[in-house]
């Protein structure tokens, strides 16, 4: 009983987080479209249900599509059947992309880097062709510190992954509304849910460089257990009076 008691705390308070994001970045307005990138991860997957239920006890209503790219040419496999009954059960329509990423004439570039991008640009043709201007994806607090300590280290650039990103001139919205949310809070919830595993994992894949950003924001937890957190916070207290 105690255990059921605190599944249904941290489902509301991944829910309540989800919400702060939204109304504080105005991510979603009322009787939008919205289109979540379901990867068949657990973070795309609790983004995709939470913004659905969140719809009933709103005083707004928006439109929610859920979209799976499908790489027929990089070993990668979620359970589409699953993806789909999960989609249905939320009354979210999924719509499924096949494509290929091509990767014997992506030359020099990274496997992952070829398939991302062919990935992004059929999220973008997609949203233009429902004609939505809100794209959602599931990247969360840590994604954000570990890509800021990555692009410092290998590109000397202080940046991350925004919360809100305008792109084509303001016509397509990139939007992230699980920024406030940590890995372990997102694991958590997935474990709640029940949520499937990936019928296999992409052999190219390659978590060398954010493995180790990992490693180095877990040392400065070892110094306060708070850094997590205030790392995120720096990003948006920046001193430009002290940096050289």
């Amino acid at each position: 009983m105690e255990q059921i008691k605190q599944d249904k705390a941290h489902i509301s308070k991944v829910t309540r987080m989800v919400g702060k994001a939204i109304n504080q970045y105005q991510m979603i307005e009322a009787n939008e479209k919205v289109l979540v990138a379901v990867s068949g991860g657990k973070d795309s997957l609790a983004l995709l249900e939470v913004l659905s239920e969140r719809r009933k006890k709103l005083p707004i209503t928006y439109e929610l599509h859920a979209v799976h790219v499908i790489t027929e040419d990089v070993p990668y496999e979620i359970d589409v059947n699953w993806l789909q009954d999960f989609c249905n059960g939320l009354n979210v329509k999924l719509h499924l992309i096949r494509t290929k990423a091509n990767l014997e004439t992506a030359g020099a570039k990274k496997p992952c880097f070829a398939c991302s991008r062919n990935r992004r640009k059929e999220l973008f043709k997609l949203s233009e062709e429902l004609g939505i201007q809100k794209l959602a994806f599931g990247h969360h607090l840590d994604d954000a510190i570990e890509t800021l300590v990555m692009n410092m280290a290998h590109h000397a650039n202080i940046s991350s992954i925004p919360a809100v990103l305008n792109m084509f001139d303001g016509k397509i919205k990139a939007i992230r509304p699980l920024i406030f949310l940590t890995n372990d809070e997102l694991l958590k919830y997935s474990q709640i849910k029940g949520f499937i595993s990936l019928k296999k994992e992409c052999p190219y894949e390659d978590h060398t460089l954010r493995n180790k950003a990992r490693l180095i924001i877990g040392d400065m937890l070892k110094l306060n257990p708070k850094a997590r957190f205030n790392i995120f916070n720096s990003m948006k207290n920046i001193d430009l009076e002290y940096l050289p």
